[in-house]
């Protein structure tokens, strides 16, 4: 009587299966693994789902504000010159007012006489 798994066929298998396991080692660190590792190398961040290495934007350089300031430090900021702006508008209305208020009353008084 012949048996199937004699010990020749288990270490074949085992090796086959070894061997199968090793490539998968390695295809996972060539093409998962070190892609990362290079792209942490230069900075950039890098997604093991989708294997994209993408580069880190700088916040202030999107939002303008000065590094170190916080969000409401710059928004207290933008509001107090916001504030300069308004009285400066405010100012120039006023003054404009004035100004055509005299006209009325110099044109008023050439009027009456």
């Amino acid at each position: 009587m012949k048996r199937f798994l004699t010990i020749r066929r288990l270490s074949f298998i085992f090796f086959s299966l070894f061997a199968v396991t090793l490539a998968g080692v390695f295809i996972l660190q060539r093409f998962w693994v070190d892609p990362g590792d290079r792209c942490t190398a230069k900075g950039y961040w890098y997604d093991l789902e989708t294997r994209i290495c993408a580069q880190p934007i700088y916040i202030p350089d999107i939002t303008g504000r000065p590094a170190g300031t916080t969000r409401a430090e710059a928004s207290n900021k933008a509001n107090q010159e916001l504030l300069v702006l308004e009285d400066q508008v405010n100012a120039q209305k006023r003054a404009r007012a004035a100004a055509t208020e005299a006209e009325r009353e110099r044109v008023n008084a050439l009027r009456s006489q």
